[in-house]
């Protein structure tokens, strides 16, 4: 009969050749949903609309901000008010964007942790807000690359971002694991070949139980005992 220790020791067998780790940013290192939830109510507001409740923002969050505003301004919304929308949201999202994000319990000690290891982001959210958060919280040079929704032609669940990664680092699919709160992060590991990881505790983790990662945890700090001491040059 298989014991938890067992369990635990096959894991880590599982995963011992992942040499490097590429991290969503939204839901799985930054708690970020309320001042993405007050831009979008501040676009509404822009637009002579009624807000909307934070929770429902919520559901909206993860496909990108031209997807976001398009979602909260509704199906009747013409090209030209999306496009409206979404330059007011940029421009107000860059100026709020660190009124009430903070990193999840666990993250920075984690990261300090694999500190060496080759780390990369890659989310949905535009690049430039992303680096300006992560340089914000301290975070920005603890990843050797940043790859945002408007970094490539194609946004996640496409694998494009992480194949690029995964040439940059010298990486092959099967040394790599996603790290991830939603089901459109399990769907871009599994389109490029990665391993991947969820985390529970974010906004989009409701729907893991339909799209099952490879490992899931609570906390990212369960991910330390599957971790490499490889380094850049290693992969090369």
């Amino acid at each position: 009969m298989e014991t938890a220790e067992d369990s635990r020791e096959e894991k880590k067998s599982r995963f011992s050749d992942v040499r490097a780790l590429i991290f969503d940013l939204d839901g799985t290192l930054i708690d970020s949903k309320l001042d993405l939830a007050l831009s979008v109510n501040a676009v509404l507001a822009e637009m002579g609309r009624e807000p909307l409740p934070h929770e429902q923002i919520f559901g909206y969050i993860g496909q990108g901000a031209p997807k976001l505003i398009a979602r909260a301004l509704g199906k009747g919304a013409t090209q030209q008010e999306c496009r409206h929308g979404l330059e007011f949201f940029i421009q107000y999202y860059s100026i709020h964007k660190l009124d009430n994000t903070s990193l999840y319990p666990g993250v920075r000690e984690t990261l300090d942790a694999l500190s060496g290891m080759p780390m990369a982001v890659l989310t949905n959210k535009p690049v430039g807000a992303s680096r300006g958060i992560l340089q914000g919280l301290g975070l920005a040079e603890t990843f050797q690359i940043i790859y945002g929704g408007n970094s490539f032609e194609r946004k996640k669940p496409d694998p494009m971002g992480v194949e690029t990664i995964l040439r940059e680092f010298g990486a092959a699919p099967a040394q790599v694991m996603f790290v991830g709160d939603s089901e459109i992060d399990v769907q871009t590991a599994r389109n490029a070949g990665t391993w991947v990881c969820g985390v529970t505790y974010g906004f989009g983790s409701h729907r893991l139980a339909e799209f099952p990662p490879d490992l899931l945890v609570d906390n990212l700090t369960e991910l330390l005992p599957h971790r490499s001491g490889a380094t850049v040059q290693d992969l090369r």
